[in-house]
């Protein structure tokens, strides 16, 4: 069971998280990962110069929570707008409550931006939980050829470029998200020549994957269900058992998954039937800022690596 708060107790706990703020994407109010019985269907960020907040689910005391956002907000006076998004409703409409949004904003993490739109329907196009994730591929890519399935606008690109990697394969069915992330190169000044884009659906492009291999390092960052394209409990091993053919001799595989109704052991099995040449080394540690009541409800990124059981 979580801690149980009431309103009061919910805005002392943005204030206290408030006091740390940066212009690096903060998270003051985590409920999703049920450590708070009364509000799990919310979360509160900091955004550089937005304070922006999402409602789950429908909820009685809704115009009162927004109410204390809109106080909280102007008390503290270190954001230009305040937006909360209604993710329950159709199209996950957000609204600008107070202030005025800027003309670009960005999510800052580690000295780099991206691009976000508060305004986009559910996904502003930058995910803050995956920050670990990110520093991982930072850390690990230096002369790499990097492999990045699953793109979305990305970040995972901007890192392994950062972290010296030599070539990154971008590839996402959604050429739109890969066009954000085209700017979110230029806007950190980033060298692009060794970046590709495939606007491709993952399952059935084997074949242009494999022409830019064999790849030192993969990224396996898919959604948990998207209709039509793709649902983890079929399809992720489709990618895994595909590994063999474009994994270089020394590779290392970022294995993400973020549905709550799948534990480790489920993409643990999928590589010890699909492709025991890839040996498990650790799971990454999730920010504190995002707590879980059951941490194998909450993001997993587990590390693979061939042909050594040490990750070096």
């Amino acid at each position: 069971m979580g801690t149980v708060l009431n309103l009061e107790e919910l805005h002392c706990h943005l204030v206290s998280n408030a006091n740390v703020k940066t212009q690096e994407y903060l998270r003051l109010f985590h409920g999703r990962g049920n450590g708070y019985e009364r509000y799990t269907f919310l979360t509160v960020d900091s955004v550089d110069n937005v304070l922006f907040a999402v409602l789950f689910e429908e909820d009685k005391e809704e115009e009162a929570i927004i109410e204390m956002l809109n106080q909280f907000y102007t008390l503290q006076g270190k954001w230009e707008a305040l937006v909360v998004q209604q993710r329950y409703q159709k199209g996950a409409p957000s609204v600008v409550v107070a202030g005025e949004l800027p003309l670009e904003t960005f999510a800052i993490e580690n000295g780099l931006k991206y691009h976000v739109n508060f305004l986009n329907s559910q996904n502003i196009g930058f995910f803050p939980d995956m920050k670990m994730g990110r520093s991982f591929i930072r850390d690990h890519s230096q002369d790499k050829n990097v492999l990045n399935l699953f793109s979305y606008t990305c970040s995972f690109s901007l890192n392994a470029i950062v972290g010296g990697a030599t070539s990154v394969v971008n590839v996402d069915m959604n050429k739109n998200v890969l066009s954000i992330g085209r700017e979110n190169h230029r806007l950190n000044a980033l060298e692009t020549k060794n970046i590709h884009y495939m606007p491709y659906n993952i399952l059935k492009s084997w074949s242009r994957i494999r022409k830019e291999g064999p790849y030192d390092l993969i990224i396996i960052d898919p959604p948990s269900f998207q209709k039509g394209s793709f649902a983890a409990t079929n399809d992720y091993s489709k990618i895994i058992r595909r590994l063999h053919e474009f994994a270089a001799e020394e590779c290392t595989v970022l294995s993400a998954l973020n549905a709550p109704e799948l534990n480790s052991e489920f993409i643990k099995n999928l590589f010890n039937e699909n492709a025991p040449e890839f040996h498990y080394v650790e799971r990454l540690e999730n920010l504190e800022s995002f707590p879980a009541s059951d941490e194998e409800r909450s993001l997993k990124n587990l590390i693979f690596k061939k042909n050594s059981k040490v990750l070096q």
